[in-house]
């Protein structure tokens, strides 16, 4: 019976507080308001917060890294703009033939 009765304890307990605070709702003007039973809170947010939380999550790459994507780049524009020159080259050819 004892085991019991704290459970229903813990359980009245855990409703009362759910009671108390209702969910938190965003408004338009990205103002967060809790609702208490009590009274409403208003809390401004900072206005980069948002930005410096989501700046910190950024994985820079490394100086190596930065070569080899540099490297690649530049290799991926050279060869692309030779298959180019050789096709415009071809077709001129071929419309000089014809």
């Amino acid at each position: 019976m004892v085991k019991k009765s704290n459970k229903n304890e813990k359980e009245k307990k855990e409703l009362k507080n759910t009671k108390n605070v209702k969910d938190t709702k965003k408004s338009k003007d990205k103002k967060v308001v809790k609702k208490d039973t009590k009274k409403a809170v208003k809390v401004k947010k900072k206005p980069f917060a948002e930005f410096r939380s989501e700046f910190s999550k950024i994985k820079w790459p490394s100086k190596k890294e930065m070569v080899k994507y540099s490297i690649a780049t530049i290799v991926f524009v050279v060869f692309f703009a030779l298959f180019f020159f050789a096709v415009q080259s071809l077709m001129s050819l071929l419309l000089r033939v014809l």
